[in-house]
């Protein structure tokens, strides 16, 4: 599969059947793999603070989850028909990817996390899922997460946390990790879990989620639309002049 840049952030060109033979691929392998689900929240991250880019540096693949990106992709040449969003790509893992990967869950409230497995459970009975933990914890808890982890040995480590706060666990944690996949998954948690609405297709089609959401958590979400989705226009600007929007 081929790689191509967005403002230095190295973006894998794929589709969801692509991605899941990449998972159940990287799932057998004897050592920790990172996949990023990456919106422009985080490459204009990315691109603006070298410490959220030495966080992310060592990330294995870094999959388009926004229709911006893939706009941006496609000026390239990379024809793409559709993002992999985060959501949606794991839904069609846990549900249609190889039955012989186990998962665990890391993210959500209590509540988001124990409705997440009882959705896939029902959904999919033959599933292995073989843990899950909420993410309202501090640091002191990491290491027993951690230990966790490595006793039930899963296959897909699947964390919804959050950007910054899932890269910044992953970045701490991983080396601590004997084996499996970590997937940066934020939103997708809740949204199959069913404790908040995710966009109509029409409007993720048109790029349009993030007004979505922003409708309907604008306390939380209009400090962060407005700094890294304008940051993110005025880099593709500032950078193309220079002919450097799409260079590692």
């Amino acid at each position: 599969m081929k790689i191509m840049h967005v403002l230095g952030t190295p973006l894998l060109v794929t589709t969801y059947a692509e991605a899941t033979a990449l998972l159940a691929r990287l799932a057998g392998e004897a050592r920790t793999r990172v996949v990023d689900f990456t919106n422009v929240h985080i490459v204009a991250a990315r691109r603006l603070d070298a410490g959220f880019r030495t966080v992310t540096a060592g990330f294995d693949y870094f999959i388009p989850d926004g229709m911006p990106l893939i706009w941006c992709l496609n000026w390239q040449g990379a024809g793409l028909r559709d993002r992999v969003y985060g959501p949606t790509f794991m839904r069609h893992a846990l549900l249609h990817g190889s039955p012989a990967l186990t998962h665990y869950f890391l993210g959500g409230n209590e509540e988001c996390v124990g409705r997440l497995r009882k959705v896939f459970l029902e959904l999919n009975p033959a599933l292995k899922i073989v843990g899950a933990r909420n993410g309202y914890f501090g640091r002191e808890a990491e290491a027993e997460i951690v230990r966790e982890i490595n006793a039930l040995s899963p296959d897909c480590i699947w964390v919804g946390l959050g950007t910054p706060k899932q890269q910044e666990w992953i970045e701490r944690n991983r080396a601590a990790l004997r084996r499996g996949v970590l997937l940066a998954v934020g939103f997708a948690f809740d949204v199959n879990a069913g404790t908040k609405t995710d966009a109509p297709a029409w409007m993720q089609r048109r790029g349009l989620t993030w007004l979505y959401r922003l409708c309907a958590e604008p306390r939380r979400l209009a400090g962060r639309y407005v700094k890294f989705n304008g940051l993110f226009l005025w880099y593709l600007l500032w950078d193309g002049v220079r002919g450097r929007a799409w260079k590692a």
